[in-house]
């Protein structure tokens, strides 16, 4: 009878322990669901006192891989929205209307290829805070020294405005000079509300995608505030990718304010 009456006995000492550990693991999914949702309202974080921790935004930006041929990878979160706005009161005075290289002098002329408005940040806004933070920032998610990078170029697209597919890798010889090639590219979103004005790359992917409101083959990235686009026009190889094409759909409604950071192979200064 003894052993008759412990057999119910185990299992439900089994039972019990199997839920005491189902409401663990539930009270710890629990408790990290509200860590976070607390991040998201109050700003509370973890790396709250560590100021290297801050200027990467730890905790906040999540990388995705979206291509390796060519490679690509979307920064979600990359800017604060504070980041984005002061880009944008930076550059508002000064736009002008944007230039392509000229292959065979190496200078800006106008053209119809890109139809933007735009502006360089200059060596003294460089040394702001909040820039500087930026470009350490760009630096640790690409891998390329600071130094290495071009100087920051904040652009405007209005309504009907696009920039046709090419390449950020150089095919004059002006502009190897200083800092030898491009090897990448960040670009970063500044504002949200825009329809249209996805980010096309024809070569990458086996899809289709809506690159302002036309399906076309390819992969496209939708410009969202804060979310940053980094990629490479140099392969592994040390050869200039020509599968890096890529170009800026026309915006149907609203204005796409995006700024972007070109990173040479040697130091530009």
């Amino acid at each position: 009878m003894g052993f008759v009456v412990g057999r119910p006995s185990m299992k439900m000492v089994f039972g019990l322990l199997t839920l005491v550990t189902l409401c663990i693991i539930l009270g710890a999914l629990v408790q990290l669901a509200f860590i976070r949702r607390l991040e998201d309202i109050t700003g509370f974080s973890p790396w709250a006192n560590d100021k290297e921790a801050i200027t990467l935004r730890v905790g906040y930006v999540k990388p995705e891989i979206i291509s390796w041929s060519p490679r690509i990878i979307v920064l979600h979160n990359f800017l604060s929205m504070e980041e984005c706005d002061y880009l944008r009161a930076l550059a508002k005075p000064r736009l002008q209307v944007s230039t392509v290289v000229d292959a065979k002098t190496g200078k800006g002329i106008k053209s119809d290829v890109r139809t933007s408005s735009g502006m360089f940040l200059n060596s003294k806004e460089k040394k702001y805070p909040m820039i500087q933070e930026i470009e350490k920032r760009i630096s640790v998610y690409s891998q390329i020294p600071i130094e290495n990078g071009e100087l920051i170029q904040v652009l405007r697209y209005e309504k009907n405005q696009f920039y046709k597919p090419h390449h950020d890798y150089f095919s004059d010889t002006f502009n190897l000079k200083r800092g030898g090639q491009r090897v990448a590219t960040m670009l970063m979103y500044l504002t949200d509300n825009v329809e249209g004005g996805e980010t096309f790359f024809p070569m990458a992917g086996s899809g289709e995608c809506s690159c302002g409101g036309r399906m076309v083959k390819g992969m496209c990235v939708k410009p969202n505030k804060g979310d940053a686009v980094l990629f490479w026009s140099m392969g592994l190889d040390g050869q200039s990718d020509p599968n890096s094409i890529h170009g800026g759909c026309e915006v149907l409604a609203g204005e796409k304010w995006s700024a972007t950071k070109w990173m040479r192979q040697h130091s530009t200064s």
